[in-house]
């Protein structure tokens, strides 16, 4: 298990190690065997790297461009994920 992550410096911390993070906290807190204090606190740091990675993954779709031929041109068009269609 890695250390808890200082909550502080979270916005700079990598899309990747926060996932990694996440991915342990939950299975921490799947096992059932921490402590109350030590579950809250999981918990909190679960839920706030949750939010990060959602915030980090819209920011990157709303990044991403796909190229469309149009009347035999290359045109950039914003890339609409199939939820957002509805």
């Amino acid at each position: 298990m890695s250390d808890p992550i200082d909550l502080t410096q979270l916005e700079s911390l990598p899309f990747e190690k926060a996932l990694e993070r996440l991915e342990e906290v939950v299975q921490l807190l799947e096992r059932g065997d921490a402590p109350l204090e030590q579950a809250i606190q999981l918990f909190d740091e679960g839920m706030k790297l949750s939010h990060l990675c959602g915030k980090k993954l819209e920011w990157a779709e709303q990044q991403v461009e796909m190229l469309m031929q149009e009347n035999g041109e290359w045109i950039k068009k914003p890339f609409v994920a199939e939820e957002d269609m509805d």
